[in-house]
């Protein structure tokens, strides 16, 4: 297929969490605030003059000083940013908001503190407390935590517009965001998309480390481009596949796995489009912050919820994805340590296969994965099944 015009310059944004579009924006008078997880709702960090930046450790390489901090056991993506920040990598940051989602990620925004590494004098870390139910009391209990401990703080330190009006605003813009990630997502249902895994991944990673009014027009540009792309004759791919698991915010994780011959046509992992780029629909009767806070929590798939209808959710989704998308099979990965997502992965995966009748491979990875000879086998080999699979029903 013809390269996408953009696909290089998003790939050079994506190599370093300040880059040329933060660098942007901060020259434009904005306020870059940073967040790792899908419970602070990113729309909250794009009010008035803030914009948000989901933080990653891109050209990761030793995590040694991080390690004698933290512990060899905790996982490598909050060792990673841990090492960033000792690095003076999130020094362009305003502010960083964190929730009660994952021990190990607790401890990166403990030590942002500990370690000052971050000297602006408004510069503030923040810690929501996270429910563990999707219920009534949970909600209000949450929505209160975003006001009290993220709106009001921005309010503060910087006099941010927190108000219903502005709140709508950024919905607004949230939505155009995803309604052209959406669109995009749509196109790989075709028998022969007209965009890889791995493009989509760098174009929905984009919208998620870019200020979103500087980023919009390359999307949207992007999205006309492909509207008029023309597959390859002969695809390129031997298999599709659905990614499933935990954070997942280096492309080359994706790259890896097309590279053995599966297309990987959709994803259910952090950092990736579902849940993250769904339409956020408000209505007139109810404040705007209530049904943001409602919508993130129902439409949340993170393992740290383990109520019956969560853990059913999940596994609906992941089957109902697989379907929409015509994989052939499933891969289910987690970060190297990773507690939820390591007791997720180990059962859902059996349930998968045993129950579902899904070809799963199953895997644990680090964080910078591109680098791993085993991954790589594992995938080749996995894309080999599928293909006897395929052989075995009859199928070309």
């Amino acid at each position: 297929m013809k390269d996408l015009k953009h696909l290089i310059y998003f790939e050079t944004l994506l190599q370093d969490a300040n880059n040329e579009l933060v660098e942007q924006a901060k020259a434009d008078g904005k306020l870059a605030m940073g967040y790792t997880c899908f419970h602070i709702p990113e729309v909250l960090l794009n009010l008035d003059n803030c914009f948000s930046v989901r933080l990653r450790a891109p050209r990761t390489g030793s995590i040694d000083v991080a390690t004698y901090y933290m512990s060899n056991y905790t996982c490598e993506f909050s060792r990673a940013l841990v090492e960033r920040g000792i690095e003076g990598g999130f020094n362009f940051l305003d502010g960083l908001a964190g929730v009660d989602a994952c021990s190990m990620m607790n401890r990166f925004y403990e030590h942002v503190e500990l370690l000052n590494m971050n000297e602006k004098p408004n510069f503030f870390v923040t810690h929501c407390d996270m429910p563990y139910k999707v219920v009534d009391y949970s909600i209000r209990h949450y929505e209160e935590q975003m006001q009290v401990r993220l709106l009001d703080v921005m309010a503060e330190k910087y006099g941010v517009d927190i108000s219903d009006a502005a709140i709508r605003k950024a919905v607004a813009e949230h939505n155009e965001v995803c309604k052209i990630i959406s669109e995009i997502g749509e196109m790989r249902k075709a028998e022969n998309p007209v965009i890889t895994g791995y493009e989509f991944h760098i174009i929905n990673l984009v919208s998620y480390a870019c200020p979103k009014y500087l980023i919009l027009p390359y999307l949207k540009e992007t999205l006309e481009e492909l509207k008029k792309r023309k597959p390859d004759e002969k695809p390129a791919f031997r298999a599709k596949v659905a990614v499933i698991g935990s954070e997942i915010d280096d492309p080359e994780f994706t790259k890896m796995i097309e590279e053995a011959g599966a297309l990987v046509v959709v994803d259910r992992y952090c950092f990736g489009s579902t849940p993250g780029r769904e339409v956020i629909e408000l209505n007139d009767e109810e404040p705007a912050l209530h049904q943001i806070c409602r919508h993130c929590m129902e439409v949340a798939e993170c393992a740290r919820y383990i109520s019956d209808e969560k853990v059913a959710q999940r596994r609906e989704t992941a089957d109902r994805l697989a379907k929409e998308y015509n994989a052939d099979g499933i891969i289910y990965e987690q970060m190297k340590f990773c507690d939820f997502w390591g007791f997720e992965r180990a059962l859902v995966s059996h349930i998968m296969a045993e129950e579902l009748g899904w070809p799963v491979l199953s895997i644990d990875r680090p964080y910078n994965a591109k680098g791993s000879g085993q991954l790589r086998t594992r995938f080749q080999a996995f894309v080999e099944s599928l293909e006897i699979k395929k052989i075995q029903k009859g199928g070309k």
